[in-house]
């Protein structure tokens, strides 16, 4: 499935999410099972099959990574992370680094440091965005082209991931803050 096609997008990772989502929601209210109660039972399950095609479509066009996986096989590339090129080591120690000053802050209780990492990081995973964004900008990138955006993408499975740990670290901040605050009430 072309989540782009499916959803009448342009192919590009620059998208409008707020057009995209109103699109979805259209394409979701005229696909509704209610409407087709009384259709054939082939005609509900054509319906059904299209409208978990839309609704997969959405989830994958308002993910960047996910989003940018179908550019690539939209230009005949596997992705995943056992299809892309490795990342180069001085990224990778410069993420083992970030890594290891995270753990510290979390072991630290010590949330600003935290958020100051996170906040670093949501930056470097825009300026990737911003590169896939001009990479994809002109319609289909050359063969050259596309083998300096696809390291891209890994790097956002790293920012991705460093993002989600940092958010798991201000959950459990903010569950203990809530846990002293019922006791000291108690």
């Amino acid at each position: 499935m072309d989540p782009f096609a499916t959803l009448g997008a342009p192919r590009r990772f620059d998208l409008d999410l707020s057009a995209l989502e109103k699109t979805h929601r259209e394409l979701s209210r005229a696909l509704h099972p209610d409407k087709f109660a009384q259709a054939g039972a082939s005609e509900r399950r054509a319906a059904l099959e299209k409208a978990a095609n839309v609704n997969e479509a959405w989830r994958a066009l308002r993910d960047p990574i996910r989003r940018a996986e179908a550019l690539f096989q939209a230009e005949g590339l596997a992705v995943g992370e056992t299809h892309e090129p490795k990342a180069s080591p001085a990224f990778l120690m410069a993420v083992m680094e970030e890594r290891e000053a995270l753990s510290e802050a979390r072991a630290a209780r010590d949330l600003a440091k935290v958020k100051t990492l996170g906040a670093g990081i949501a930056s470097r995973a825009k300026t990737a965005e911003s590169r896939l964004t001009a990479g994809f900008a002109g319609g289909s990138p050359s063969k050259d082209e596309l083998a300096t955006l696809l390291p891209l993408l890994g790097e956002l499975r790293f920012y991705r991931r460093f993002l989600d740990e940092v958010e798991a670290i201000e959950e459990e901040a903010e569950e203990a803050a809530l846990a002293r605050a019922n006791e000291v009430s108690s």
